[in-house]
């Protein structure tokens, strides 16, 4: 979770987003960010979503909510502004614990939301997901 129009330092918004109970994205401008904020809308409930914080400790949510707007001064800060609630785990996880692919997707670098087209990538997630103590949604 990063804003694109902000210079917010990288994990801020993850921060924000596992304290707040949710996972979001910023408002960006242009097509390109409206088809990202119509993929954002649209993902089932239940979808995972890992996010990674300023120590480079990644978190796994599943989305738990419909699409809303946040204009809370700790959203606002960070430039995470839609949002839909999230169930987290309650622990984070060091790169050596999160699927490969789920790395090489985070080590891309891109700002924007984006999917790890995995089979095995899915299927550790569920696992982790199953064996982990959760923190409510929102």
């Amino acid at each position: 979770m990063r804003a694109r129009d902000l210079e917010v330092p990288a994990g801020a918004g993850a921060e924000y987003g596992v304290a707040a109970g949710v996972v979001g994205i910023g408002p960006g401008r242009g097509e390109k960010a409206a088809r990202t904020l119509h993929r954002f809308a649209t993902l089932p409930a239940g979808a995972f979503v890992w996010t990674r914080d300023r120590a480079g400790i990644y978190h796994l949510g599943r989305i738990a909510g419909d699409l809303r707007e946040d204009r809370s001064p700790g959203a606002l800060a960070v430039g995470i502004v839609y949002v839909r609630d999230t169930e987290w785990i309650a622990r984070g996880f060091p790169e050596s614990e999160v699927p490969t692919a789920m790395a090489r997707t985070f080590a891309r670098g891109g700002r924007n939301l984006q999917r790890t087209h995995d089979d095995e990538a899915e299927r550790l997630t569920d696992e982790i997901w199953r064996g982990a103590k959760h923190l409510s949604a929102g």
